[in-house]
């Protein structure tokens, strides 16, 4: 039983002992009453003496009562004091342990809305340099892609040169002026040369003799060798080699008769041809045409070996200019030896002049020596002591003595 319940059963028992008390009273006061009317008989008076005592004993006891009453409704009230102190007391602590828990609840919601927050960012970050990453990504996906396209359009674009035979030669003829103009001084070739005997060559290499000029023809058949290369079965194979046999053949033929020139060119000439696979073709699987283009004297290049040939030019051309300058470097080579032979002489001279000066400080030395000498033997010179001294100071001195004489 707690205190609340206490207090209300104790208020309750303290009505009940009064009731008690109050009921005794007036029992007694009736007994009294009859008492009184029956005191001429003896019985009636002890029975009156009982009655009275045991009246006597009822108010001492509803005394007794009526104390415990009291008692008992202090001790309510003290039951309630300390109820009312209890509940103060505890719904003090149960209001620090409610704001004890609620700074720790806020603290610990504090601390997540942080971490939430950091992870919230972090995760932002993270998003933000994803979709940086990804938009540059796809931008560079859209360059390649528009370097796609236009490599495609670029390669239809040559497809449609290469299948064309006057475009096929003007697109051999400017790589051929390329490749020529990054390798040779401007002095040294010519495009659509024309020759003596009226026929133009695509580019023409001016090399004084030997060798001469060189021509070189930049067209190329690539009808034969793509029908080669579209060959499938091997019936396609042979009629295809054939034709490529007999189209590089005559393609020599008119190179040698055209632009070899006695007197005028070179003994031989290029053939350029623009594309590395036709030169590859060639020397893998048809080494008779080039074995007979040596005959012919007709060099077969690509770019890459026409560039090294080029650079072999360039250095033969060079060697001449030095030849052709060797004069000219053993007349500087004299003027410079004389002015050599110059410099030797005012070095000698500068040498005579050295070699004059350094005699005259010795000489001044020496004299500057025997100065110093004979300044220390004066000093040495005590002029108040006998004639011996005064003797010998005009000896000293280096003159004759001489006779003072004053007035």
């Amino acid at each position: 039983m707690n205190l609340t319940q206490l207090a209300p059963s104790t208020l309750l028992l303290a009505a009940i002992l009064a009731g008690l008390a109050i009921l005794l009273v007036a029992i007694l006061a009736v007994l009294l009453r009859r008492g009184a009317g029956n005191t001429a008989n003896p019985a009636a008076a002890e029975q009156l003496a009982a009655q009275q005592a045991a009246l006597q004993q009822a108010a001492a006891a509803d005394a007794r009562l009526t104390q415990l009453a009291g008692q008992i409704q202090q001790l309510a009230s003290a039951q309630a004091a300390m109820q009312a102190a209890t509940q103060t007391g505890l719904a003090e602590r149960l209001q620090l342990q409610e704001r004890a828990l609620t700074t720790a609840l806020d603290e610990r919601l504090s601390a997540l809305s942080h971490r939430v927050s950091d992870r919230l960012q972090e995760s932002t970050t993270i998003t933000a340099q994803t979709l940086t990453d990804l938009r540059e990504r796809l931008a560079a996906i859209d360059v390649a892609q528009k370097n796609i396209t236009d490599l495609s359009s670029q390669v239809v674009d040559l497809q449609n040169v290469l299948s064309n035979k006057q475009a096929r030669g003007a697109f051999g003829e400017i790589q051929l002026q390329d490749i020529v103009q990054s390798a040779l001084p401007a002095a040294h070739y010519e495009f659509q040369a024309a020759l003596g005997d009226g026929k133009r060559v695509d580019c023409l290499l001016k090399l004084p003799n030997p060798p001469g000029s060189i021509a070189v023809d930049a067209k190329f058949p690539l009808e034969a060798f793509r029908a080669l290369r579209d060959a499938r079965d091997d019936a396609a194979q042979v009629v295809a080699r054939r034709d490529f046999s007999t189209a590089i053949r005559t393609h020599m033929r008119a190179i040698a008769e055209k632009y070899i020139v006695p007197g005028e060119t070179a003994e031989s000439a290029l053939m350029f041809l623009p594309s590395e696979a036709v030169y590859a073709e060639l020397h893998a699987n048809f080494p008779s045409l080039v074995e007979e283009a040596a005959r012919l004297r007709v060099w077969i290049v690509s770019p890459t070996t026409l560039m090294a040939t080029l650079t072999t030019i360039r250095a033969v051309l060079k060697d001449v200019r030095m030849r052709e300058q060797a004069h000219v470097l053993q007349a500087k080579i004299g003027e410079m030896v004389k002015d050599v032979e110059r410099l030797d002489d005012r070095v000698a001279k500068l040498q005579r002049h050295f070699e004059q000066g350094a005699e005259d400080v010795r000489q001044i030395r020496i004299s500057t020596e025997k100065i110093t000498r004979r300044g220390g033997e004066i000093t040495e010179l005590e002029l108040g002591e006998a004639p011996n001294g005064a003797a010998n100071l005009p000896a000293a001195l280096g003159t004759e003595p001489q006779v003072l004489t004053g007035t």
